[in-house]
């Protein structure tokens, strides 16, 4: 039987890449449309997800009326599936496609030269836009932490889209923090996704949306240690692809006081996600690791 569970779920993830590197060739007004319907159906199918949404929104939002909260999590699920159907174009259509629909704006001159950088990447819906984008830009080594996929051919799969240009060199987060400062210090500069939660270890907790929060206090850390600027990254899904907003490197960060800078992360990313708020992973269990005492969110 285990056999069998194996051979099919082999064949539906070949079948489901398939349709990808097909999708690929599609006008972008169609893949969008077919993530509207994906997102009706994930919204009304998914459920356990669909209530974390919820709680995140009823916590970070309590101002929202329950009709609004209705409809900011049936358009973040119509963003997610958008933004997961849009790899296909990303990963497999011709080169001189995802350029044009991968526009970079903002304070672009900070990527480039060679000095240490560390981009801050939250997780927007865009976040595979933005890399794809920033790397047919950079043409220097980069690195990141990531994290193995459980199914194998997705994890090869996703690990080739995301290397697909430039050059992309990933880290497993066994391997410690030495050879990331390393390369850091190299010119080689470092994608940080560190607004999720990672549980209790190496976490701090500190307010977001008010609400105390477990956050690594990884982009104050690997910003002194590797002696870089933080540059964030605001991918934005639009009707005709994605704009990335490149703001300018953080003045005065990092400080000597890595929870006071995480605390500031957190506040920044509220305001970032203020101006797109159904583009946030909010599928995210974000409040899971609670303080001690108290009850979960979900």
């Amino acid at each position: 039987m285990n056999a069998l569970r194996r051979f099919v779920s082999a064949w539906s993830t070949r079948g489901g890449i398939a349709f990808m590197k097909v999708l690929a060739v599609f006008p972008l007004p169609v893949t969008r449309a077919l993530g509207v319907l994906l997102g009706g159906v994930l919204y009304v199918l998914v459920v356990p997800r669909r209530r974390v949404v919820q709680a995140n929104f009823a916590l970070c939002f309590p101002a929202w009326s329950a009709t609004e909260r209705h409809q900011h999590t049936r358009l973040m699920f119509v963003h997610f599936a958008q933004a997961w159907l849009d790899r296909a174009w990303l990963w497999h259509a011709p080169e001189k496609w995802v350029a044009r629909r991968v526009t970079l704006r903002g304070a672009v001159d900070e990527l480039d030269g060679t000095a240490p950088t560390v981009f801050f990447l939250p997780h927007f819906v865009g976040l595979d836009a933005a890399w794809a984008g920033v790397a047919l830009r950079v043409h220097r080594l980069s690195t990141t932490i990531y994290t193995d996929q459980s199914n194998k051919l997705v994890d090869q799969w996703i690990l080739q889209g995301r290397q697909r240009f430039g050059k992309l060199r990933l880290f497993g987060r066994a391997e410690g923090v030495k050879p990331i400062v390393s390369a850091l210090r190299e010119g080689q500069p470092l994608y940080l996704l560190p607004d999720m939660d990672f549980g209790p270890v190496d976490s701090v907790f500190v307010p977001f949306y008010g609400v105390q929060t477990a956050t690594v206090m990884s982009l104050s850390r690997f910003a002194r240690l590797g002696r870089a600027k933080v540059v964030p990254l605001l991918p934005r899904l639009t009707p005709d692809g994605y704009d990335v907003e490149v703001l300018p490197a953080w003045r005065d960060f990092p400080t000597d006081d890595p929870v006071a800078d995480t605390a500031l992360m957190n506040q920044r990313l509220q305001d970032y996600i203020a101006t797109m708020p159904t583009q946030y992973y909010w599928v995210h269990k974000r409040f899971k690791t609670r303080p001690e005492g108290n009850a979960s969110v979900y």
